[in-house]
């Protein structure tokens, strides 16, 4: 016989794939046999049709196309014998799915073997449509589905009540027809049945808020009458896993009373007792226990509030955590992280079991149980609870210390009691986990010093001791070389000891040797080596002595290759060498730095735009006036917060420093001149001067026109993809460019016209607002300004903005202002998006966007359309 013949039987080809020894033998066995298959199809063999598809099934599982067989499917389903109708139904189910149209030309005959004489041929229909149902197949066949529910065989109404599952979820509306047939199948005695039934009704309740209100009011005491027979029934080995009668129903009726029992109190209070009943007799040595046990505790949290229910489900929770099993002590992590919300005392008791996952062996375990006990942490229990973290930070593995450095640092920044418990907390993060802590952390630990002006001292001396300890780190070595630049002098004569510290002898020349190790020991990493730079250069002031010796270490560095090194070294070595008189005020200690902007920033909150007014000037902590400054300046974090104070006695500080002679010239007018303009200079921009000369000379350096043709003919020289700006803010962004306007004069208009702001998605935890501006050179190009604003109550961080335009559209995405979004509003995020509209006038602006972020430790993501635009846009 012709081993590829139509008479090949099923298992004799299944022997001849087996036995090839390389891919390409086994595609030529597949393919030989395939064109026999299509052959005989060709010839319409009805001999061997159900033989054929037997084999297509074989090759299809084993991942050859196949669709050239799907109608031999729908032949074999409308002939009258039963072999030949199970291997067509099982085709179809195999072959198809619910996406291909051919699917239509097979509802009749489906709808003819429901209402067949032979029970097992309405099996087999109802076991197709439950399988592959598509919505128009719903609609047709629901009443026949219906009917089958209250047919004679229980086997029937069990696959009916699995087929109307499918039905409700492909068309929700449909599952009113069914309520009633629903509630019948909770009384049946027949177990399968009963199974089924309690399946459909939970999907029912999801889809339906009129089934979920009848099954409130008709079912539920049926439904504790079956879980109180199930949990007090004796032995039955039927149905019995383990020594436990029948979990799987057990669970199946609990998730049906959990979804009943949320958010109603009268069907909450009816189902208390069984649940208790369930939590204390069922056995949790067994799996099939712990499972009924976890569903049980789950829905004690979703029901109406019960105190003695939450403590009696969270002591269940410690129990799991006990376990050796790691998957019963991951869940049970997980459902103490939701029942903290519900009943936060009960959780603390478990708090030392809870701190020992923090040390398990298991990643997953680990990370987990470090979540929950950051959401444990409050104001009562933060020093003991931190310091179980640190002191386990000494001996985790390198891969977990960058999660758990970072929950600590946020417990000890968030819950800190006073300010001397926060330093030395932050100390010995940073010497047991220094390199896995992110700048912002040690920014705001330097913030923090210098705004505890009694603990200056204290500070300087603790960590210079931890630095000499553990100067391996490079996040203390920073920490600790700026405290030893800025206080330097405190710690050489044990100024401000607080009444436990223990005095230091530390020399001008050991504070000396400290800067220098650590300028050594990190000549990789250029942040740390300029920050030894800067405190070399204010030690020359503090530590007079070693002033020769420092100018000496800081002419080495003239030879970097590093272009940052070189200049600071270049420029200190100057000072120190010849112009002792400007050291001592140019390295004075740094005024006080505003901790809550700090913390604005950190949290991703942003300051709005600058004010043009001309109010009072707010006064700073050392009482020094903050001088206005350009927009510029706010742009690169250079307020005058940081700038040292001018003198009134010469020239400033900082203009001799950069080797500017900005001193009057013979025939102008004397224009003084703050550190910030030197810079801004530098930077080729500069404060609007008030003569014409100057502003020409600013313009000229801007690459514009600096003829006589005025501000306004400059200021339309720029390019024209040039962001729009309000007319509030023209006068600051001429000023900034050197324009001659008065503070009182605005822009011409050459913005085009302007547009509402508009709601362009808001959802439960995330509002986003579009405004919108135009060039009026380019009609066709909209800049939109995205603003994004946080509902909830928690922090999102990796915030990630994508949107997508059809074709006639081009969109450019500029970076976003951030990526952590503050809760309940209290900041937002800002992009800026520029769209061009080749239809325009003729199409109207439409956009699909796609928000990313994480929310504890979570992703999420969240989707919408954009159809509300201006239709002039």
């Amino acid at each position: 016989m012709n081993p590829f013949s139509s008479g090949t039987r099923l298992r004799d080809m299944i022997r001849a794939i087996r036995a090839c020894k390389t891919a390409a033998e086994e595609r030529a066995v597949v393919r030989k046999e395939c064109a026999s298959i299509r052959s005989d199809i060709s010839e319409n063999d009805k001999d061997y049709r159900h033989r054929n598809l037997a084999k297509l099934m074989f090759i299809h599982i084993l991942g050859y196309p196949t669709h050239f067989g799907q109608m031999e499917c729908l032949k074999l389903i409308a002939s009258p014998g039963f072999p030949e109708k199970r291997i067509g139904y099982l085709g179809l189910m195999l072959l198809l799915d619910e996406r291909q149209e051919v699917l239509m030309l097979v509802t009749n005959s489906i709808k003819q073997d429901l209402n067949h004489t032979n029970q097992y041929i309405v099996g087999l229909a109802l076991c197709a449509l439950g399988n592959i149902c598509s919505t128009e197949m719903a609609r047709d066949l629901a009443p026949e589905v219906e009917r089958l529910l209250q047919f004679r065989d229980p086997n029937i109404r069990k696959k009916a009540a699995l087929c109307t599952i499918r039905i409700i979820r492909k068309v929700p509306e449909l599952a009113e027809i069914f309520i009633n047939h629903a509630a019948a199948l909770l009384k049946e005695k027949h177990h399968g049945v009963l199974l089924s039934g309690v399946q459909l009704c939970t999907d029912m309740c999801k889809v339906s808020p009129d089934s979920l209100q009848h099954f409130r009011n008709k079912c539920v005491n049926g439904l504790v009458k079956v879980l109180k027979d199930l949990a007090n029934s004796s032995y039955a080995p039927e149905y019995d896993v383990s020594g436990i009668t029948d979990p799987f129903l057990q669970i199946r009726v609990l998730k049906l009373l959990h979804v009943l029992g949320e958010g109603d109190a009268d069907t909450s209070d009816a189902i208390n007792d069984i649940l208790a009943q369930v939590a204390t007799k069922t056995e949790s040595n067994k799996n099939a226990g712990n499972a009924i046990l976890y569903e049980c505790v789950s829905t004690i949290f979703s029901v109406e509030d019960n105190g003695g229910l939450h403590v009696l489900a969270v002591n269940i929770l410690g129990r799991f955590l006990s376990s050796r099993d790691n998957n019963i002590r991951y869940v049970a992590l997980n459902m103490l992280t939701k029942a903290i919300s519900l009943d936060g005392q009960a959780v603390q008791r478990h708090r030392a079991t809870i701190l020992e996952c923090v040390k398990d062996s298991d990643a997953s375990i680990r990370k987990r149980a470090l979540e929950l006990a950051y959401l444990l942490v409050n104001e009562s229990n933060v020093k003991a609870m931190t310091k179980e973290l640190i002191d386990y930070l000494q001996v985790s593995d390198s891969e977990f210390k960058s999660d758990l450095t970072a929950k600590v640092c946020s417990i000890v920044e968030k819950y800190s009691p006073e300010k001397k418990w926060y330093i030395d907390q932050m100390v010995k993060i940073l010497s047991e986990a220094g390199s896995y802590v992110t700048d912002d952390v040690w920014h705001a630990l330097i913030i923090v010093i210098t705004n505890a002006s009694d603990l200056h001292g204290y500070s300087v001396r603790a960590l210079y001791k931890a630095a000499q300890a553990a100067g391996e780190q490079d996040t203390l070595v920073r920490v600790a070389v700026w405290c030893i630049g800025e206080y330097g002098d405190m710690l050489v004569n044990n100024a401000g000891m607080l009444d436990l510290e223990d005095p230091v002898t530390v020399t001008e020349s050991d504070a000396v040797d400290a800067v220098e190790a650590a300028l050594k020991h990190h000549s990789s990493d250029v942040t740390t080596q300029a920050m030894c730079l800067i405190a070399l250069l204010k030690l020359s002031s503090r530590c007079p002595s070693c002033a020769k010796r420092i100018n000496d270490t800081i002419r080495l560095q003239k030879k970097s290759f590093v272009l940052e090194l070189q200049q600071r070294a270049l420029e200190f070595y100057s000072i120190i060498a010849k112009h002792e008189k400007l050291r001592s005020p140019l390295v004075e200690r740094m005024p006080v730095l505003d901790e809550a902007a700090c913390s604005g920033r950190r949290a991703g909150s942003f300051p709005a735009a600058v004010s043009t007014s001309k109010g009072a000037l707010p006064k700073l902590p050392n009482g020094v006036e903050k001088p206005t400054s350009p927009p510029l300046v706010d742009l690169l974090d250079l307020d005058s917060d940081v700038n040292p104070v001018a003198s009134s006695s010469g020239p400033d500080f900082l203009q001799d420093l950069l080797g500017l002679d900005l001193s009057a010239t013979p025939g102008s007018n004397h224009v003084q001149k703050s550190g910030t303009d030197a810079l801004l200079d530098l930077l080729s921009v500069g404060n609007p001067p008030p003569t014409a000369q100057s502003s020409s000379s600013i313009l000229d350096i801007l690459s514009l026109d600096g003829d006589n043709k005025g501000s306004v003919g400059a200021v339309d020289k720029l390019p024209s993809h040039a962001p729009a700006m309000s007319s509030v803010m023209g006068s600051s962004v001429v000023d900034l460019l050197g324009g001659g306007f008065e503070p009182s004069q605005s822009l011409p208009e050459k913005n085009g016209t302007l547009h509402p702001s508009i709601v362009a998605f808001e959802s439960s935890s995330l509002k986003l607002t579009f405004s919108f501006s135009k060039d009026a050179q380019n009609p066709a190009t909209t800049l939109i300004e995205a603003v994004f604003f946080n509902k909830s109550t928690e922090i999102y961080s990796k915030f990630v903005f994508q949107a997508a335009v059809p074709k006639f559209l081009q969109l450019h995405l500029d970076p976003a202002s951030g990526s952590s979004l503050p809760a309940n509003g209290a900041g937002s995020i800002t992009q800026k998006l520029r769209v061009s509209n080749s239809q325009h006038g003729k199409k109207s602006l439409i956009m699909r966007i796609r928000i990313n972020y994480e929310v504890n430790g979570k992703t999420a993501l969240e989707e919408g359309q954009v159809n509300n635009f201006p239709r002039d846009l």
